[in-house]
């Protein structure tokens, strides 16, 4: 029976410690198969991705990937919660996978475990313990991680919640324990870089250092920085002017939406409450800068990550009930590409799941109204996306570009 490896990134772009991170987990698992859940055109952090998911498919197919499929984009922008459960689900879904590896800054797996079996399960006990850290006006994720060492009585957590890496890995565990999944979480400790450092170790940076390299146009930097396939799908993507450094592109479209919409309108955007509203129609209403807009919102109860997933749920239309409604679907399996190796799965998970390897068919066929309106949602993040472009800058991609399939 094949030994399958699931892996949930966003390779935004893919680099070397991507690369690290597959190796490692193949050695760990001794798997036959990888398969990654990516996100789409926009990132949890309320980001663009570099290149289109599409291109990010190539990258991940080129260095050790076998199947690549999209993590929906109300998923992918969603908070840490919702983005692992949606990958989670879908991973489940698949009914072949044996093993989840992600990265973490932490050493020992068993802590983030122990964390998220108290998150998870949220005794009575903890509960309290929480109440009693807001009542003193910590901010929320403070409280958690005191009231995690005082329910532990351990301090060996504290600090653990400043990873973003352990952050999405406690996720993670919890939505497998949440689903009573049988796959096997298989943490890789993540080396000389955290995330969303602009700092350079040897040969590898994070994803944000990368990023920033490349809106600076320090070219030769990032090519020391992520195999010589990415780079090269990188280069031909930014001498093609297609491609998005980050949210700013698009900062007249969602000053446009910010101030076409009501107070109403703003209120019914995932993560916007306790009358967060009026501060951003205001805001809006104020400046034409969106960088103002967002400096003016930000607070240590309302961080930068989850103003800039607000503007994306704003610019792509999503609201409340979208959201609720995927956290109670299970969420199709839309294929972006595969190799050889790749392509064997293929049988195995369609009739497990559903699967799209072509969205006209997958709408002629289905009737399902949520998938439909989950569908829609990610061909309209296309075709916003491709906005960015400064050339060729066409909608209907979801239609026209075909499956990536590498020999």
């Amino acid at each position: 029976m094949a030994n399958v490896l699931g892996i949930v990134a966003e390779y935004n772009p893919f680099h070397n410690g991507h690369l690290y991170h597959i190796e490692n987990a193949k050695s760990k698992t001794n798997c036959d198969y990888v398969v990654a859940i990516i996100s789409g055109n926009f990132t949890q952090r309320g980001d663009t991705s570099i290149v289109n998911k599409w291109e990010k498919a190539k990258m991940a197919l080129n260095n050790g990937v076998d199947l690549v499929i999209e993590l929906p984009t109300i998923y992918s922008i969603s908070s840490a919660e919702n983005f692992a459960y949606g990958a989670i689900k879908i991973l489940n879904e698949l009914g072949i996978v044996n093993y989840i590896s992600f990265g973490m800054e932490q050493d020992d797996l068993t802590i983030l475990d122990n964390i998220a079996n108290v998150l998870y399960d949220e005794p009575k006990d903890y509960q309290d313990l929480l109440k009693k850290e807001l009542k003193n006006g910590v901010t929320y994720a403070k409280g958690i991680e005191n009231a995690l060492c005082n329910f532990l009585k351990d301090d060996n957590y504290k600090n653990i919640l400043n990873g973003s890496n352990n952050i999405l890995a406690i996720e993670y565990l919890k939505s497998l324990k949440r689903m009573k999944s049988k796959i096997i979480p298989i943490g890789v400790k993540r080396e000389k870089v955290f995330y969303n450092s602009r700092k350079i170790a040897d040969e590898y940076a994070s994803a944000t250092g990368i990023r920033y390299l490349l809106e600076q146009r320090q070219i030769k930097e990032v090519s020391k920085l992520v195999p010589n396939s990415s780079f090269n799908i990188l280069i031909d993507n930014i001498k093609n002017g297609q491609y998005n450094i980050n949210i700013f592109k698009f900062s007249k479209e969602i000053m446009y939406k910010l101030r076409s919409m009501s107070i109403k309108d703003i209120s019914n955007l995932p993560e916007v409450s306790e009358g967060l509203e009026y501060l951003i129609k205001e805001s809006s209403e104020k400046t034409n800068s969106l960088i103002e807009v967002i400096n003016n919102i930000k607070s240590k109860r309302y961080t930068q990550t989850r103003i800039q997933r607000i503007l994306l749920y704003a610019l792509l239309g999503i609201n409340k009930l979208d959201m609720e409604m995927s956290k109670k679907i299970k969420p199709y399996v839309r294929i972006l590409g595969f190799n050889d190796n790749g392509k064997k799965l293929l049988s195995e998970i369609s009739d497990k799941a559903k699967v799209i390897t072509s969205v006209k068919d997958f709408e002629k066929n289905n009737k399902n109204i949520r998938f439909k309106r989950m569908l829609d949602i990610d061909k309209y993040a296309t075709d916003i996306y491709t906005l960015g472009y400064s050339n060729n800058s066409i909608s209907n991609l979801d239609y026209t570009n075909g499956l990536i399939i590498i020999k």
